[in-house]
């Protein structure tokens, strides 16, 4: 396991804790969005993961709330709630004309103790996918193991489709070692059922020695929701754009065959501050027509 992979379930269990207590110019962001301010018709939306502008939001969540929508972001995905209500959140969201594109939340969050709290909560913020990030060992150790964790999503889902919610689980780079021979990633995404979000991470399946492209198309209609990160074994933090991902060929698979309702940028690592780092990764976004 990476540093970084560390950090970042060290953070998403931080900010479970906390759940429990619980810029692009105007003008070129109204180019691509309609007389209501919504994406224009036919775009899929773009949202930006909130882990990319972490240490801001500590700081000030509303203030870094406000600059993504500034920079022109359609919507959010949580990687924690700084300790705020779903009420609160909800009107922070908004008050700047952002929706909701997803949350990463814990595996715990879908056990049967707690999964109608969890649907409460995401139900108050106008949230539809419950993406998880990370799973422990034991369902990642061999075929089966990724066989059982399939089943167990299978489960879940079933449970919250009627109150209109889609289970997702999060692409890092170790979904793409092999286990008995096949890609984990592959085996999970073979095994979930149809409306079930394989959220594809571009950067992190590179990283892992993975095709994003390769793998979008092996399984249609499970990429709802896809994180846009770039990758590059020869530019340190490649903003989008910069690095080793084919984007055009990521598009055209997401755009027909993928199913894909969001894009989602996430950036990890930084040579601006945060916030001017996920500003410019739309802004690439936009010279490439999305």
């Amino acid at each position: 396991m990476s540093r970084r992979e560390m950090d970042r379930r060290e953070f998403i269990r931080k900010a479970a804790v906390l759940a429990a207590g619980a810029a692009v110019p105007g003008f070129l962001a109204s180019c691509f969005r309609d007389s209501r301010g919504n994406p224009a018709k036919g775009r899929i939306p773009i949202g930006v993961q909130l882990y990319s502008v972490r240490d801001d939001c500590e700081k000030d969540f509303p203030g870094t709330m406000a600059a993504v929508a500034k920079a022109g972001y359609a919507g959010i995905e949580y990687a924690g709630y700084y300790g705020r209500s779903a009420s609160d959140l909800r009107k922070m969201q908004d008050d700047r004309g952002l929706k909701c594109c997803g949350s990463h939340i814990g595996l715990d969050q879908l056990s049967p103790e707690n999964l109608n709290a969890t649907m409460d909560f995401h139900a108050t913020i106008g949230n539809r996918f419950l993406v998880v990030p990370w799973m422990d060992e034991k369902y990642r150790k061999d075929k089966a193991a990724w066989l059982d964790a399939a089943r167990m999503y299978n489960e879940v889902a079933e449970k919250v489709k009627a109150r209109g919610f889609t289970v997702g689980y999060h692409a890092h780079a170790q979904e793409f070692e092999k286990y008995d021979g096949e890609v984990g990633w592959d085996i999970l995404a073979g095994a979930v059922n149809p409306g079930f979000c394989m959220q594809m991470d571009t950067g992190n399946c590179l990283s892992g020695g993975g095709d994003p492209v390769a793998h979008l198309k092996r399984h249609p209609g499970k990429a709802l929701t896809v994180h846009l990160k770039d990758y590059s074994n020869t530019v340190k933090d490649p903003l989008l754009g910069e690095g080793d991902v084919k984007w055009n060929e990521v598009f055209g698979v997401c755009e027909t065959t993928g199913g894909t309702q969001w894009y989602i940028v996430e950036q990890e690592g930084y040579r601006f501050p945060p916030v001017e780092c996920v500003a410019k990764c739309l802004e690439n976004l936009r010279k490439m027509g999305k």
